[in-house]
């Protein structure tokens, strides 16, 4: 089954209102694992509402350790490819699957799966990514262990819309 969601709650009555990325690293998502089930990336990607004021980074990581996020709820993990299929099984919690991290936590071990450098604002520079990998090599992360979007906009935070897709296995 494939999933995808948003460092956002599911909207309702109103479009969705991304967060600001602050003026230091800040997790902007971030998947918690089953301690019963992998998962395997199929894309990612990210849309900025303006220029950071200095050269940012926002990167793609897996890690041991869980930053404390705002708790994404069931209805948050939007099933794709068949709407009567089986919930997530991301474990949820302000300490697992949500967003916009009030605390990062200390990170020891990380596995940097992608990243992707904003220069300083001038010039032409788009203001959105996404990548998806080709089936041979998505990345699989292991049980118990975090995925996370985080967002390095060290003089000027913007808002952020960001989101993972992927299939549990």
């Amino acid at each position: 089954m494939s999933y995808k969601c948003w460092n956002v709650p599911m909207p309702t009555a109103a479009a969705p209102s991304p967060p600001a990325t602050g003026t230091t690293l800040k997790t902007m998502l971030q998947l918690a694992t089953p301690s019963t089930r992998q998962i395997q990336l199929i894309s990612w990607g990210y849309t900025l509402s303006g220029l950071p004021g200095a050269a940012s980074t926002i990167e793609l990581i897996q890690t041991d350790v869980a930053a404390t996020v705002t708790a994404h709820v069931a209805s948050g993990i939007v099933l794709l490819n068949d709407p009567n299929g089986p919930a997530s099984l991301l474990t949820l919690g302000t300490s697992a699957t949500g967003y916009t991290a009030s605390a990062e936590g200390t990170v020891t071990t990380t596995r940097l799966l992608d990243c992707d450098q904003i220069p300083a604002a001038s010039g032409l520079v788009p203001l959105d990514y996404d990548y998806q990998w080709m089936p041979d090599e998505r990345p699989l992360i292991p049980i118990s262990k975090f995925l996370r979007i985080r967002a390095t906009t060290p003089t000027s935070g913007v808002n952020m819309l960001c989101w993972i897709c992927w299939n549990e296995l």
